[in-house]
């Protein structure tokens, strides 16, 4: 994997090193690594700094994970976390360089693969590139524990085959109105395709845990009256002023204020995501099985 640069992410790995928690002993690996798409259905609700947060949260907690930037219109993953790396996804789409090579190592849980950010042709990939992308990530899956997918928001093509890809679907929203009728709209649009995994709601920003509560149980009844759609409530990320710090400073809150309440939560759905893997998730080859669905 790439070398970090040390005057880019020395702070974020102090960071993490000082705040280890226990590790969960890691079992030889008998089958595929869990696949996580985060998607949303519009912008700004906080998508891509839950996915930095969960990352480096997995990560302490003894898993091996991969955290890709799926955004393939306006990827910023490595300007949240200060990372940099010469190479992306789009040198991955064009054949240049494998997902490894790209890869920048934050430390020996966690890689980073940056998103392709501005690039002609990148933001509305054909079959062909699709394929040799997913296909480079069905390499990675005996290698991993955890793959998440930070996926661009709203209905586009790539976002919708990202989203049937992975093993687990987790959706943002916040509690404004906008942001629940978009989420809505990105699961009624999900409800006719061929494939749709397991989807877990989190609601960003929450005043409170009951107001995130109330809001995954109106989305969930919704979804499963009009759309025949199972949602689960996969918790709230507590509304912390130490959140938009973090955003400025460009380190994951778990990591500069690790006792905050957003932190906290955080730490909830990683262990819910843990807790949740029942060894039923597809064997290694899981993305292969699904290459005819994007024809």
């Amino acid at each position: 994997m790439t070398a970090l640069p040390t005057d880019q992410a020395t702070d974020l790995r102090r960071l993490m090193a000082d705040h280890e928690t226990a590790v969960r002993p890691i079992a030889p690996k008998a089958r595929a690594a869990q696949v996580i798409a985060i998607a949303s259905g519009k912008g700004g609700v906080g998508k891509t700094s839950i996915a930095v947060n969960l990352a480096v949260t997995l990560a302490r907690r003894g898993q091996r994970v991969v955290l890709i930037d799926a955004d393939l219109g306006t990827a910023n993953i490595d300007v949240a976390m200060n990372v940099h790396s010469t190479h992306d996804l789009s040198h991955v789409i064009t054949g240049e360089r494998s997902l490894v090579e790209v890869a920048v190592s934050i430390d020996q849980n966690l890689s980073v693969i940056a998103g392709a950010s501005g690039i002609a042709g990148v933001a509305d990939l054909g079959p062909f590139e699709r394929q040799r992308l997913l296909e480079s990530l069905g390499r990675l899956e005996r290698e991993t524990d955890v793959i998440l997918l930070d996926c661009g928001a709203g209905i586009s093509q790539n976002v919708l085959a990202f989203a049937q890809t992975a093993h687990r679907l987790l959706l943002v929203t916040t509690p404004e109105p906008t942001a629940i009728a978009d989420v809505y709209a990105l699961v009624k649009v999900l409800s006719r395709t061929p494939v749709t995994p397991p989807i877990g709601l989190v609601v960003n920003c929450a005043m409170s845990i009951r107001e995130g509560r109330s809001i995954s149980e109106r989305v969930s009844s919704v979804a499963a009256r009009f759309l025949s759609v199972a949602i689960d409530d996969f918790g709230q990320i507590l509304r912390d002023e130490n959140v938009p710090i973090s955003i400025r400073k460009r380190c994951p809150v778990v990591s500069l204020v690790p006792r905050c309440s957003a932190a906290r939560s955080v730490a909830i759905l990683a262990e819910r995501i843990l807790s949740g893997d029942d060894g039923a998730l597809p064997a290694p080859g899981f993305f292969r099985k699904l290459f005819g669905h994007f024809y």
